[in-house]
Formats: C-alpha cells, sequence, structure tokens
C-alpha cells in the first residue's frame, strides 16, 4: 500500500508532539519494516524544517530531517500541481491542496493527516493515524 501522509504527522513524529507521537512512531514504523510505502511532499520537507528550527538548532534540524528521509519516498512539488492546486477552488487551504494533488500525483491510495476537514474534497480516502492504523490491523 501507499500512503500520504501529510506534513502534521510528520511534526507529530520528529517533534514528539504529544499526545500524537505514540500513533505517528507506529505509523512510521511500518514503514521502516518496510510494510507500508510512505510518500510526502517535498513541501512538507520545507515546513518541517521551518517548524523545527524554532525548537531546536538548525543542524540538529537537518540531521533529523535527514535520517527521517530514509523512511519516505518524497515526492517533489512540480509545475503542474502548482498549477492544479492554484485552479483547484474545492480546497480552502492551498497548503493543503497542493498535499492532495501531491498524493493523486504519486498514485497514492489514501491521505493520512489530523486535519481531517482539510481534505473533505479529496477523492482519495483520507484517514487520521488513529483510523489507518484501526484499518492497518484489520487487513
Amino acid at each position: 500500500m501507499n500512503a500520504f501522509v501529510d506534513t502534521n504527522i510528520i511534526i507529530d513524529l520528529l517533534a514528539k508532539r504529544d499526545p500524537f507521537y505514540k500513533e505517528s512512531i507506529q505509523l512510521f514504523s511500518l514503514a521502516d519494516s518496510h510494510e507500508l510505502n510512505i510518500t510526502i511532499s517535498a513541501l512538507s520537507i520545507v515546513n518541517t524544517h521551518y517548524v523545527l528550527s524554532e525548537v531546536m538548532k538548525v543542524k540538529n534540524t537537518r540531521s533529523v530531517l535527514n535520517t527521517f528521509k530514509v523512511l519516505v519516498n518524497t515526492h517533489q512539488l512540480t509545475d503542474k500541481i502548482v498549477d492544479l492546486a492554484l485552479t483547484d477552488l474545492n480546497f480552502k487551504d492551498f497548503e493543503d491542496c497542493i498535499q492532495y494533488h501531491t498524493a493523486v500525483e504519486s498514485q497514492c491510495e489514501v491521505i493520512v493527516t489530523r486535519d481531517l476537514k482539510g481534505f473533505k474534497s479529496s477523492s482519495i480516502a483520507v484517514l487520521s493515524p488513529k483510523e489507518f492504523l484501526a484499518k492497518w490491523r484489520m487487513l
């Protein structure tokens, strides 16, 4: 299965944000054990770096992201994705729209996010980490 993971879940893992850290580590552990392919947007790396650099040194932030990157497939942010997001008025939040179109372009089967409302226009299944992990255990 190929799952697209939103930026908020990445930050939950790398910043060890409670109470979300436990589910995020379970999710990324599936990728670490090669049971799940996780795709993220290149934009997520940028946004995560920005957030993490507020709570740790830049050198440490880059090291953490460099280590994290081995767990995921990073899909590039292309002109096509930007153009699709600029013309898609079904999403109120532009960054969510970028994430959605990245998930579509990378042929993901599900989007995992805590921002379920932001993806209500998605044609791809959208699940919280808790919902995803519950379904995963049933497979």
